[in-house]
């Protein structure tokens, strides 16, 4: 590969924070099952740290990327990110959309679940 079209580099600040973030907040999800509720929040915040975290890195990329292939994959990055936020956010449940959470099907405002179409009930 040559050295003028990288497509892997040494992690800059922004996405060493986003792993570092995510990987403690899934070492504060094993935690919750037995834990006090500080332990769901601080997970959360992790989360959402390294969220934006990625946002940022991808921001970077899509911005000064290197190449055509570094913006592209800030581009994947961003929109993974956003859509991350936006489902463990509830951004958007307002939208006419069907949401299926195991197996069942939950209509926006509405907090009882309801069989999915063809099973039981």
């Amino acid at each position: 590969m040559p050295r003028r079209f990288p497509i892997v580099q040494f992690p800059n600040r922004p996405l060493i924070v986003a792993a570092l973030a995510g990987a403690a907040a899934r070492w504060l999800e094993g935690k919750v099952g037995h834990a006090p509720s500080r332990h769901r929040r601080q997970a959360a915040l992790a989360r959402l740290i390294s969220r934006l975290a990625l946002l940022v890195w991808a921001l970077e990329e899509v911005l000064d990327g290197a190449n055509w292939f570094r913006r592209l994959l800030g581009v994947a990055g961003g929109g993974h990110a956003i859509w991350r936020l936006r489902c463990e956010r509830g951004w958007g449940a307002d939208l006419p959309l069907d949401v299926r959470l195991g197996g069942e099907r939950r209509h926006p405002g509405d907090a009882r679940p309801r069989p999915a179409p063809g099973g039981p009930g």
